[in-house]
């Protein structure tokens, strides 16, 4: 669920690497129980959309597959016209594009954690910025996928949504390293779904 205005644009990401415009003006108003999305954009099966925010002008997102492997696109130019959406984050056998998160001024750090429960992170400038394609790797596995991936500032350490509310952990030494590596296993008391939002 996001929070927005009639005169809003959202992004709409399908899990063939696909990210959809649509805007808020469209969507059904009053009472009822909505309309399908399928019904608004043009997401073949068996794709579902995977993630979905609000369009920030100027700001940059960071787009990755469950396979590991992702970049930054700059969000104006993933804006689409038609229902068919735009091709940006292009997918091999058996992956599916999973994340789009957006990128803050500040953020110079860059998280990851695969469902193997390795954390790593590195620096944001490792990521490069593309238009369209297949991307770097972000973390390496073996029979994992990646869960979930995130940007933030590194003076204010890694935080993340456990049972007792927001845990920050500011000695990342131990989960640092470059891009595309392994790295170390999470922090005790990290959420069992192996996602930074619990």
């Amino acid at each position: 669920m996001v929070h927005a205005t009639t005169t809003d644009k959202l992004l709409i990401l399908g899990g063939q690497g696909r990210i959809y415009t649509l805007p808020c003006d469209r969507l059904p108003t009053g009472r009822g129980f909505g309309e399908p999305l399928r019904l608004l954009v043009d997401l073949p099966p068996p794709f579902e959309a995977q993630a979905m925010r609000v369009h920030r002008p100027g700001s940059r997102l960071l787009i990755a597959s469950d396979a590991g492997r992702g970049f930054i696109v700059e969000e104006d130019e993933v804006l689409g016209q038609t229902r068919a959406g735009r091709a940006v984050l292009v997918t091999g056998e058996g992956e599916r594009a999973t994340f789009l998160r957006g990128i803050e001024p500040d953020d110079d750090r860059v998280a990851v954690v695969g469902s193997n429960r390795r954390l790593l992170v590195f620096a944001l400038p490792e990521v490069p910025v593309m238009g369209k394609g297949r991307g770097v790797l972000l973390q390496r596995y073996r029979d994992a996928r990646l869960l979930d991936a995130k940007t933030f500032v590194a003076a204010q350490g890694l935080s993340w949504r456990s049972g007792r509310g927001m845990r920050i952990e500011n000695d990342l030494r131990p989960y640092t390293g470059k891009r595309g590596q392994v790295g170390h296993t999470v922090p005790r008391g990290f959420p069992a779904s192996g996602r930074f939002e619990g």
